[in-house]
């Protein structure tokens, strides 16, 4: 069904070169990053109260092409069981001659060298257990060129970003593979049926050129090409991706200035360019997902943050001690809901 080293060559020769450095500039950034990655595990460590139980291997610091193939090789898991299951089926020939394994490795090999430009930082679970850290370093020195930032305050700031979504997977033993296991429930719940799988891909381009024809539409890929089975099973994901990047959101900030000297500043900044302003670039982010992620860290970090006012930091963390405890999609605008239902007290503000 996919062309993965297609996918991976074709990212490569689309992804789009970084911001100008020197030799030894570029070894001072991969330096520095690895340097603040320790500095912001004490921090994270410190104002979460959550210790790794787990050894993890070093942060990765990438260019954009390494990106794509650590993402690559991390969706191949993912998506080997779906084609097993088609291949088990005998629908993979069809599959195959509609949609080509060579076209859908340079559809998917364009995607992400789109993303490749985007993502400044990435906790990789699919990959290998327990996960690996990647900097992306290319794209951070071209934020914080853009933003005009002070260089030292902007990449800690994302480091503690990254580094708490590392914390969350290696000091919450359960979490990794509770995510794993809903994604490959998801890939379970796919109708392997060729030709309902045809159908519904026909929908889904027709359906992205009336999106790009209508940009108020707020509908995504996978969106448009999940089963009915499958969307119970994305609000679980929903609300657990919502959970970790608010709370990572949370975290980068709250730590203080001083620790992040400007941190008010780099925050006002990157929230402007957050918001897309090509309009074709808005319709992208959107069919892509990105549009979704944004609205996760918001929500998230709103929500973190009344459970931790009215709580604290401790019992706050009983959010980690099982899937049960995790909150629901309802829970996460509605905190005192999450607080009555774990603590089994009304929410009341914290001194």
């Amino acid at each position: 069904m996919v062309d993965w080293d297609l996918a991976v060559a074709t990212a490569g020769k689309l992804v789009k070169s970084g911001p100008k450095v020197t030799y030894a500039e570029a070894a001072d950034v991969v330096t520095e990053l690895r340097h603040l990655t320790d500095i912001a595990e004490r921090h994270v460590r410190e104002y979460t109260g959550l210790t790794a139980q787990v050894d993890h291997p070093p942060v990765r610091v990438v260019d954009r092409t390494d990106w794509v193939a650590a993402n690559v090789a991390g969706l191949q898991q993912v998506m080997t069981p779906l084609i097993d299951q088609i291949a088990r089926r005998g629908t993979i020939n069809g599959i195959t001659r509609l949609i080509g394994a060579k076209t859908t490795g340079v559809q998917a090999g364009t995607v992400f060298a789109y993303l490749s430009g985007k993502v400044l930082g990435q906790y990789e679970v699919f990959s290998g257990e327990p996960g690996e850290l990647l900097l992306v370093a290319q794209n951070i020195v071209e934020a914080e060129r853009k933003l005009q930032v002070d260089p030292t305050d902007f990449r800690l700031w994302v480091c503690l970003h990254e580094v708490t979504h590392r914390t969350q997977f290696t000091a919450v033993p359960w979490l990794r593979q509770h995510f794993l296991d809903e994604v490959r429930a998801f890939v379970d719940a796919a109708d392997t049926d060729g030709e309902a799988f045809a159908e519904r891909l026909r929908g889904a381009i027709d359906a992205i050129v009336d999106a790009i024809r209508n940009p108020d539409s707020r509908m995504s890929v996978i969106d448009l090409v999940q089963t009915p089975a499958q969307r119970e099973i994305v609000d679980r994901l929903t609300a657990l991706m919502t959970l970790v990047e608010g709370h990572a959101e949370f975290v980068m900030d709250g730590v203080g200035p001083d620790v992040v000297p400007s941190v008010a500043s780099i925050r006002e900044k990157f929230n402007a360019r957050r918001v897309a302003r090509n309009p074709i670039e808005k319709v992208l982010r959107r069919l892509l997902g990105v549009e979704v992620k944004m609205r996760q860290y918001a929500e998230g970090s709103r929500f973190v943050a009344a459970v931790v006012d009215r709580v604290g930091m401790a019992d706050f963390n009983a959010i980690w001690t099982s899937a049960e405890a995790l909150p629901r999609t309802a829970e996460l605008t509605n905190p005192s809901a999450w607080i009555e239902r774990v603590h089994g007290r009304p929410a009341a503000t914290s001194s």
